[in-house]
């Protein structure tokens, strides 16, 4: 019983970016942020770290920073100016209509140091997944409580611009924001057949 219905948890939910203006309150954030720190981990360190923007002036402030650099990257792509602006657009207002966003960070100051490059990169790896799983059980519990929910990658973009205007701790890397609120909309999503992507041996 309760395998079949973490399965419906999971085949169930989506990616979710229209929200209703209601606020989340406090105690369903801090469920959400607990479900996701009981992810597994890289030799247990948990290097996951969790900036949550309730204020919409903050929201506005980083919607707006991420967007100048956006565009400053578009320009010098090349891509031509009312595209930009688009893309611009739908970004800040993803951002700005969530009521609540989560930036989701790793920090490295727990993980092992080697003496090699190699081996620093796979353990920066490892803390990499570590985070992205936490990540992964707070979408899945913001679905079972009743949220949507959606992984935004722009902050490994733009992980300067993240941590100045949130005045983030040196450590703290932005990987992730997860935009968070009451859904206003319903999406259907498929997937591929699952021999698509399996191998036996």
């Amino acid at each position: 019983m309760f395998e079949q219905l973490l399965l419906e948890t999971v085949v169930s939910r989506r990616s979710i970016r229209r929200y209703r203006p209601d606020p989340v309150p406090r105690d369903v954030i801090e469920a959400l942020l607990k479900a996701a720190i009981w992810a597994p981990s890289a030799h247990n360190r948990q290097p996951w770290r969790f900036c949550v923007i309730e204020s919409a002036a903050r929201r506005e402030a980083l919607a707006s920073a991420m967007g100048a650099r956006l565009r400053r990257d578009l320009a010098a792509d090349g891509m031509p100016a009312d595209l930009i602006e688009k893309d611009a657009a739908r970004s800040y207002a993803r951002m700005t209509s969530a009521p609540l966003i989560i930036v989701l960070c790793l920090s490295m100051a727990d993980m092992d140091r080697y003496a090699d490059e190699r081996r620093n990169l796979n353990e920066y790896v490892m803390a990499a997944q570590s985070t992205a799983m936490a990540g992964q059980n707070l979408l899945l519990a913001a679905h079972e409580a009743g949220l949507g929910a959606c992984w935004m990658c722009a902050p490994l973009f733009c992980p300067d611009v993240v941590g100045a205007t949130l005045e983030l701790p040196d450590d703290w890397q932005p990987q992730a924001l997860i935009t968070l609120g009451y859904p206003a909309e319903v999406r259907e999503k498929t997937r591929h057949p699952l021999e698509m992507s399996v191998q036996w041996r």
